[in-house]
């Protein structure tokens, strides 16, 4: 058979060769760092035969794939472990997720930190071992007598059971699990395992079923990636939004609204600048801002088809008898904003833009500070075209996200979601779909990898994930093309030929959601905001009560040019007073003596710099407005 490999080089092996075997053909280093494979551009375990002509990729830890086959063999080393030191202990599943593994157990008492380090220590011995790692197969009655003691096991097995075939179980040493794969070949390149924290986590997210004891944990092929990993851990620490929001006063959750975000008037100064600066970048690109209500009717969900997709996310209620559900979307609005009136092929393309507040429920345990919440403003809009605009309208919206990001410092990776099966539309639509925004990814020219089955179920999309300054990633902005809507809505415009056509729709957003990008910004900048999003831009120190009268002239004339300053004229240090601006992260600490008030100017101390000598009044006044208007870093 011939096997075409990365860069399109054939060659030919027996019939019956597994992918670890051409591997291993390919030389003892690749081999050995081989995770997994991907056979004809599908995921698959190592083990694999071949058996005819086929594609295939060895995928190694550099790969997203063979990170998840590494850390899923992880999480059965954990169990391993568990098993061995609680074997009392039922254990269920246990995936890799998107930074590292997690396993649930059903436990007497919940794992303390002392629990960890032994389970840890356990761990470490397995790998030690080299234990191989094998896969076999089972009809159901032969695997229920090997789970009989895993009740959760036996529940899983009844459901893959209905969908027929022989069961699918992993085996190393003395410890077997019920597992589709795929898995490392042993557990030898386990090298670096930490488990890094114990939480409560309910059986299939029910809060009616039993509450599982979850232990999360991260593995790498070297400690000192490790290490570096680690590392970076303590600084996202430092970093947490829920903490800096606190202290800086931006921001902050109760339990009397759970996923309901509160922001204070620090915290409104910075959300308003970036709804601002989202409003002057629209209007220059051609967009028109509208306004739908936050509460439509349940027949319009059922049209839009989010109420057969989405209904357990939504929140309803009763006006007059009638139902009606609070948005979790802005786009059924944006329908019928599009429907109020006739519209010619001239009229297009028609770019509608909302700032729009959406609910969702979320379950109490997803929620995360800002990161994820039940309530938020999606900065949405809805472009309406003919098909002969796709591709131009896509790469405008790619152009105007990319604009964003570079003003923040955001590098970002492109991914390109395809069909799921939940979907709707037929395979036609979604067929032109796909290649339109895949020839406007090319036109581009900036690399992307495809997501298989991950867009949304009225069609594909474009998401843009963004790199932090400690390296972490997060999906913000997303472009989706959708040929469902228009036509679940009737919408029409009049063409060149008189007739009436159905125009093609995109959804996208460039924040995401203004609360998670204000999240994320307050961990990107650590809370020092660059001066335009600083609440405070500057502090005026008075040395004693003789120099508050020239500090209040001088904050007077700032604020009258669009500076957003205060006095801290409080009867401390001056030092005292400066340590406490650093610490609320305010970019500029203005000190005023008798030396400053004689040279009509502001001893000025950089957050960034530090000391910069006595600057006049007026240039630095001039100097902080062009460091404004140029959105500096």
């Amino acid at each position: 058979m011939k096997v075409t490999l990365k860069g399109g080089v054939v060659r030919e092996y027996d019939a019956g060769t597994t992918a670890a075997e051409v591997a291993k053909s390919l030389g003892a280093g690749l081999y050995k760092a081989a995770c997994a494979a991907k056979v004809n551009g599908e995921l698959a375990d190592l083990r694999t035969v071949l058996n005819e002509d086929c594609e295939l990729a060895i995928l190694t830890f550099d790969d997203p794939d063979g990170k998840k086959a590494f850390w899923h063999t992880a999480a059965h080393v954990l169990a391993q472990a568990v098993m061995r030191l609680y074997p009392n202990t039922k254990y269920t599943i246990g995936p890799a997720v998107e930074n590292g593994f997690y396993y649930d157990f059903d436990v007497e008492k919940p794992f303390t930190t002392e629990d960890l380090a032994a389970i840890e220590k356990e761990m470490a011995k397995i790998v030690k071992s080299g234990v191989e790692v094998s896969r076999f197969t089972l009809p159901l009655n032969e695997a229920k007598q090997l789970m009989s003691s895993q009740p959760y096991k036996l529940e899983l097995m009844e459901k893959h059971a209905a969908e027929g075939g022989e069961l699918s179980f992993y085996k190393q040493g003395d410890f077997t699990d019920l597992c589709a794969g795929p898995h490392l070949m042993t557990v030898s390149p386990l090298k670096a395992v930490k488990l890094l924290q114990s939480t409560g986590a309910y059986w299939h997210g029910d809060s009616n079923l039993p509450m599982l004891c979850r232990v999360y944990g991260i593995a790498f092929p070297k400690a000192g990636e490790l290490d570096a990993y680690l590392t970076m851990l303590e600084e996202a620490k430092k970093r947490d939004h829920r903490k800096l929001g606190r202290e800086l006063d931006l921001f902050d959750l109760y339990e009397e609204g759970p996923g309901f975000p509160f922001f204070f008037p620090k915290g409104m100064i910075l959300r308003n600048q970036l709804e601002a600066y989202w409003r002057a970048e629209h209007t220059r690109c051609g967009y028109h801002e509208i306004r739908t209500p936050m509460i439509l009717s349940e027949e319009l969900w059922h049209r839009s088809g989010h109420w057969d997709h989405y209904k357990d996310n939504m929140y309803t209620t009763k006006i007059d008898d009638r139902d009606f559900a609070i948005k979790p979307m802005n786009c059924p609005g944006g329908m019928l904003v599009y429907k109020r009136r006739m519209h010619s092929y001239r009229d297009l393309p028609q770019r509608m833009a909302e700032l729009g507040v959406v609910h969702r429920h979320e379950l109490s345990g997803a929620l995360h500070g800002l990161m994820r919440v039940r309530c938020f403003t999606q900065d949405d809009a809805h472009i309406f075209m003919t098909p002969e605009q796709i591709e131009e309208e896509i790469l405008g919206v790619m152009e105007l996200i990319d604009s964003f990001y570079n003003v923040f410092g955001f590098e970002y990776m492109l991914e390109l979601s395809t069909r799921p099966e939940d979907s709707m539309g037929t395979d036609e639509q979604w067929e032109t779909a796909t290649n339109a925004l895949t020839a406007a990814l090319k036109k581009n020219g900036k690399e992307y990898i495809i997501n298989e089955g991950d867009g949304a179920f009225y069609g594909p999309k474009i998401d843009f994930h963004l790199k932090d300054s400690i390296g972490r990633t997060w999906q913000c902005g997303t472009i989706q093309l959708d040929f469902q809507m228009p036509e679940r809505f009737d919408l029409t415009y009049t063409g060149k030929d008189g007739e009436k056509h159905r125009p093609v729709m995109i959804h996208r957003v460039v924040f995401g959601s203004i609360e998670r990008f204000i999240g994320i910004l307050t961990e990107h900048f650590a809370g020092a905001f660059p001066l335009w999003l600083a609440p405070v831009q500057a502090k005026l120190l008075p040395v004693t009560d003789e120099h508050n009268a020239y500090a209040e002239q001088v904050a007077e004339k700032f604020t009258a040019a669009g500076l957003r300053v205060e006095v801290d004229n409080r009867n401390e240090k001056v030092g005292y007073r400066i340590r406490e601006a650093q610490l609320q992260k305010v970019p500029y600490m203005l000190v005023i003596g008798e030396k400053e008030i004689e040279a009509g100017g502001v001893a000025v101390r950089s957050r960034r710099d530090g000391d910069k000598g006595v600057l006049p009044v007026d240039e630095f006044l001039k100097l902080a407005l062009e460091e404004i208007e140029t959105k500096a870093r």
